[in-house]
């Protein structure tokens, strides 16, 4: 039996989210497509800060600021 191709876009890159209040949230999920581009891992910023807001619009609670954001290792 052949192996399937992997869907062109559907993996998801890991990272680690380093807030200023000094929490950390681990191994938030970002579409691989997302950091396939020129700019590398930057875009995953922004799509982390979106995340973050649709979050707090849900919930009704301020999003917390965002320090830093890291690829996840391992």
């Amino acid at each position: 039996m052949a192996r399937m191709k992997p869907k062109a876009g559907s993996a998801t890159v890991l990272f680690d989210v380093f807030y200023e209040d000094g929490s950390r949230s681990s191994n938030r999920k970002v579409p691989g497509g997302v950091v396939d581009g020129p700019d590398g891992d930057v875009p995953a910023r922004g799509y982390i800060e979106a995340q973050e807001r649709q979050i707090a619009d849900r919930s009704g609670i301020p999003p917390r600021r965002i320090e830093r954001v890291v690829r996840s290792i391992g």
